[in-house]
């Protein structure tokens, strides 16, 4: 069926009678939207973003459009906005995270993309945000989980929870993050493109040193094979030439295979997939039998919780896990029991 604009319509050019009225396409839909990805793209690259918040902001975006059945983009408005936002809650039931996900994919889109004032929302449906209080293991429960894994996996979990790191942050470690003169470690690009220096578990030494020689040997194989480096910052790899082949560089946690970048015709080496950690804890969980709902990010949560039950205060917890607002600390408070003193005392008691 041939489409007809309204442009081209008018009292003396009149649809023919055959052309149902329904064909008749608005000129403010079905509108291409590859430049605006190809912007989204550029504009999260120039801000050093992370994969991941580019993989979300595209889908929303994605949904967005959706939405709007391609509306021309530089025709967008706060209303189209509201209204995105109030069918994702009161059509497609999403939660409160989800919703304020959509939120900041769409704030980066109107203000680094199309370039415009996103102005204050108000008569939104907001989902409810329902209180979440983190799982956390016992010390012994988190000992019997590390048994039931093998190396370097069982590594891995040592330091989420002795550091309280993200998965992510861990394999993303390089052989220069580790200073074992000061036992610290450099986190760098961490949530929110921050960086954060944390303890290095001294009990850890050896058994860190062991995977450094492993990595070394891994390495030493792929310069006999002439590899062209690990996988890094297009920035950085660009202003450092040779960074990628030189061993301070190279992960701690290295995948087991090379990485064929087609487009390049390179062979690199990437860290260990975060998805084969994750199923080794899974199979680790089930094999101690525990009662609890464990995942890698619980290891996190028992770092945080174990440091507040130690009586550490709660802005030093807050600068160790790197958030961004002691609010967002102040959750593992309801992960520990209460305690009720009978009897105050003056300070000056004490």
């Amino acid at each position: 069926m041939k489409t007809i604009h309204p442009k081209n319509l008018s009292l003396d050019n009149p649809p023919p009678a055959s052309i149902a009225a329904e064909s008749v396409v608005p000129l403010s839909k079905n509108s291409s939207w590859v430049w605006v990805f190809d912007k989204l793209l550029q504009a999260i690259k120039v801000r050093n973003y992370s994969a991941k918040t580019l993989s979300s902001y595209r889908a929303w975006v994605r949904k967005f459009q959706t939405f709007t059945q391609s509306k021309v983009p530089d025709l967008l408005d706060m209303e189209d906005v509201k209204g995105f936002l109030t069918d994702l809650v009161v059509n497609h039931k999403v939660s409160a995270s989800s919703q304020n996900q959509a939120f900041n994919a769409l704030l980066f889109l109107f203000r680094h993309v199309l370039e415009k004032a996103f102005e204050p929302i108000e008569g939104v449906a907001r989902a409810k945000r329902r209180q979440y209080i983190p799982v956390v293991l016992s010390r012994e429960e988190i000992d019997s989980v590390i048994v039931k894994l093998r190396p370097p996996h069982d590594l891995v979990v040592k330091l989420l929870y002795g550091c309280g790191l993200r998965l992510l942050e861990c394999l993303n470690l390089r052989i220069q993050d580790f200073n074992f003169d000061t036992l610290k470690i450099r986190v760098h690009d961490g949530k929110g493109n921050t960086s954060r220096t944390v303890p290095l578990p001294a009990s850890l030494v050896t058994e860190l040193q062991t995977q450094l020689e492993r990595v070394r040997e891994v390495y030493q194989a792929d310069i006999n094979t002439n590899f062209d480096g690990v996988f890094l910052p297009e920035s950085l790899g660009k202003k450092y030439q040779n960074a990628a082949k030189e061993f301070a560089w190279q992960w701690f946690f290295p995948a087991k295979t090379l990485t064929y970048v087609t487009e390049h015709n390179e062979r690199r080496r990437y860290h260990f997939h975060e998805s084969h950690v994750q199923k080794a804890i899974k199979g680790a969980v089930s094999r101690a039998a525990l009662t609890k709902r464990a995942t890698a990010h619980t290891f996190r949560h028992s770092f945080a919780s174990h440091l507040l039950q130690a009586n550490y205060d709660i802005h030093t917890i807050q600068a160790l896990l790197g958030h961004s607002s002691v609010k967002t600390t102040m959750i593992y408070i309801r992960t520990l029991q209460s305690q009720t003193l009978k009897d105050a005392k003056s300070p000056l008691d004490f």
